[in-house]
């Protein structure tokens, strides 16, 4: 029995960092065991000009300092011009698109795909990847599947673009990864721990609430296995995303469960349970850095077997699974 695990630059490639006080709160709790993530832009106003980015950017350094941590910074998918992608290009690590309304903060996202095209052909030539929230305004437990068929079109139209789907949900994602040599994927921790039962099944558990929502349980399982056989498309993402209490416990529950300061100790379980660990390494970092071409930060995080209970609160945020026992905990990271 292993007793001691040690991960090489851990990556989580979709992170919400928010602004202002929560963002000072959240970001110090990822960059202290992670050596990068890629930082969504879906603020108010979203990040989608250069002067909107610079600023976050210095937000993020001033939150971030003293840890070895790199930002990868996102903006919001518009109709952008080629002189200003240009331009943008080596600030940022990809473009994030979504859907119009589907998610917090995309009132100012796409309405037809096709309107993306234009953009889509100049990030194809420039060699800037995209992300995106794979959902539709269908009913909600079809929302993702309906969205793999417009995932498919895309790759097809432009084969050289790197497209990301972020957070899959479904087994049928997971199979559409096979498919298409330009397509990648994400996921959640809380993905591959709890399907829509956990979430409505008995009374509402708000912090389990997230887009796109949790699914069936051969969702869950497809995404596991996936996951656990560390699959070289897909990489983790945890779309922490930080919500005040008073937003989350009300009758209009704000979507996003928090999961970013224990996510390596939680994986860690999964993976120990399902007797995968030795797969670990390649799911929260190798993948990410084979398939993102992102670099060594030399940082090291070591786990040991141990009792770890995740926290009640952190400031004003509930996180996922508060007071949940795991089995393992951080010794140091260096």
């Amino acid at each position: 029995m292993t007793d001691r695990i040690i991960i090489k630059d851990p990556f989580d490639m979709h992170i919400h960092f928010r602004e202002g006080e929560m963002l000072d709160l959240v970001a110090p709790l990822s960059a202290e065991t992670f050596s990068g993530g890629i930082i969504m832009p879906n603020l108010v106003p979203p990040v989608d000009n250069i002067e909107r980015l610079d600023n976050y950017i210095s937000e993020i350094d001033n939150a971030v300092k003293g840890y070895n941590f790199t930002p990868f910074m996102t903006i919001f998918f518009k109709k952008y011009s080629r002189e200003f992608l240009e331009l943008v290009k080596g600030k940022i690590r990809a473009i994030k698109l979504y859907p119009a309304g589907a998610t917090t903060n995309s009132d100012e996202g796409i309405k037809e795909i096709e309107d993306a095209f234009d953009t889509l052909r100049i990030m194809e030539e420039l060699g800037i990847p995209l992300l995106v929230h794979g959902e539709t305004h269908g009913f909600v437990m079809d929302r993702e599947q309906e969205f793999l068929g417009i995932y498919d079109h895309l790759a097809t139209e432009f084969p050289k673009l790197m497209i990301v789907m972020e957070h899959i949900t479904t087994a049928a994602a997971v199979e559409l990864l096979d498919k298409n040599d330009n397509l990648f994927a994400t996921v959640t921790l809380q993905h591959l721990c709890i399907t829509l039962d956990d979430v409505i099944g008995g009374l509402m558990q708000p912090h389990n609430f997230c887009k796109p929502i949790a699914k069936r349980p051969e969702d869950k399982s497809a995404l596991l296995n996936a996951a656990l056989s560390a699959h070289p498309k897909l990489s983790f993402g945890s779309d922490s995303a930080p919500h005040p209490i008073d937003k989350k416990e009300s009758a209009y529950c704000s979507a996003g469960c928090f999961t970013s300061p224990f996510a390596l100790q939680y994986l860690a379980d999964i993976f120990e349970s399902n007797g995968k660990l030795d797969n670990l390494q390649r799911f929260v970092s190798d993948n990410a850095m084979i398939n993102y071409n992102l670099s060594s930060n030399n940082k090291t995080v070591t786990l040991v077997r141990g009792e770890y209970t995740i926290p009640e609160k952190y400031g004003n945020v509930v996180p996922f699974n508060s007071g949940k026992k795991l089995n393992w905990k951080i010794e140091e990271v260096s």
